[in-house]
Parts: C-alpha cells; structure tokens; sequence
C-alpha cells in the first residue's frame, strides 16, 4: 500500500520500456541520468546503449533490490536519496517518475544542459504543455516551451503499469533549447499566481509601472519569459 500512496506505478511492458530508451536517441558517448529507478525496467536498455548509467531512487527497498538484481552491469551508479538533489552530470535524461512529479521534473530540467530527454507524464499533464488555448495556458507550459523543444512521441494506456493508474500517459522527448535559471521560474510561477488580473495591476505587485490592460492569457509565451526576465533582474 505504501508505494501506492506515494503515487508509483510500475511500468511492465518490456516493448514499452525499449522505445522509450529508443527514443532518447543515446550513443557510446552519453552518461544517461535516470531519475526513479523503480523496479529497474529500463536500466538493462539503457546500459546496452550508454557510455554510463547514473539511476537515483528514493525508496530504500527498491533501491536495495535494484542493487542486487543489477551488480553485474559495471557502466551503472546506482543511488539513494533525492535525484534532483543528486550532482551529476549528464548528457541524457530518461524519467518515469510519479505524476505528482511531473512538475518539479520538469522545472528542473528546464535548469540543466542536456541533448536529449525523455519522461512519462500523465496525458493530461501533456496536454497542458501543449494546449494550443491561451485560457488553459499554465506557468510550467510556458517554461517547458521556452526551455525544451517537446514532441509527444507515444501514448501508454494504463493496462501497462502495476498498479494500473486511473489515467493514461504520455512518453515526451524534450531536446533542450534554453536553460531557464531558477530565478526566472520563480517569477514565471509568480506572475501566474495573478493570473485573474491586468498586466498593469499584476506588474504593481513587483514594483514596476506598465499602462496596459491586457491579461496573461492574451499574451505569448515569449512575451511573458521577456516580463519575467525583466522583473527578475
């Protein structure tokens, strides 16, 4: 019951887990970081493609069973603890994490330099991020955009987990396009916490003056990283 209170599910179709490590397009040359190591589907696919592995677990039992079943792939480093605080380098990024995480994942990657990235989200965190209506833009939309350039490459009903979720998810690939500083996410997040009001009202909050009566979701998501951008400075 724990693991179902802490929102995982275990994917287990092996075809599933190939072309998701397919799809991260990773070569001899790359140290792949993954975040959630869970049962270990994809570290033997992710070992047969990379120069060397980096897979991070926070739940202690899943990381000891992952030690044990996996001591004899020797381009592996398995840790415990928090994966977005472990500092490591890479060059490629593969997550299937708990949806509750979506979020923060993406946030900090949007901060890292990488080629290629590949994460499992809920379909309807996915449609978020691409939602082609300014009334359903979000803040993590606007800086996934900014940051990553995103293709929905593959939908996994939700037969294919242990437990199965109530939702079914989406596989992304994010090739990176620009490193967004922490400092500037927190004003994005900021600035649509006042989403209800006027761009002139909304800039008085942080000291700024602006003749304008036009609201968030009537501008692009570039326009709103440039009044992040300034206000941040």
């Amino acid at each position: 019951m724990k693991r179902q209170r802490l929102g995982q599910h275990f994917l287990q179709s092996q075809n599933i887990a190939k072309s998701l490590v397919d799809a991260a397009k990773i070569t001899k040359n790359d140290t792949v970081l993954e975040i959630g190591t869970g049962r270990g589907i994809l570290i033997p696919f992710l070992c047969d493609k990379a120069k060397s592995v980096i897979s991070v677990e926070s739940d202690g039992e899943l990381y000891s069973k992952a030690q044990e079943q996996f001591s004899n792939l020797s381009n592996l480093e398995l840790l415990h603890g928090d994966g977005f605080k472990a500092d490591v380098e890479f060059t490629v990024f593969v997550s299937n994490l708990p949806y509750s995480q979506s979020r923060k994942a993406m946030e900090w990657l949007a901060q890292k330099k990488f080629t290629n990235a590949v994460v499992m989200v809920q379909k309807e965190f996915s449609d978020k991020l691409f939602s082609e209506s300014s009334h359903e833009m979000r803040a993590i939309s606007v800086i996934a955009n900014h940051a990553f350039d995103m293709e929905s490459i593959l939908t996994v009903g939700k037969a294919n987990f242990n437990p199965p979720p109530k939702v079914d998810s989406v596989v992304l690939h994010l090739r990176h396009k620009n490193t967004v500083p922490k400092e500037l996410i927190k004003t994005v997040n900021h600035l649509f916490s006042y989403r209800r009001k006027t761009l002139g009202n909304i800039l008085k909050q942080f000291g700024q003056t602006i003749q304008s009566t036009k609201r968030l979701e009537e501008l692009s998501g570039d326009e709103i990283i440039n009044i992040a951008k300034q206000i941040t400075k």
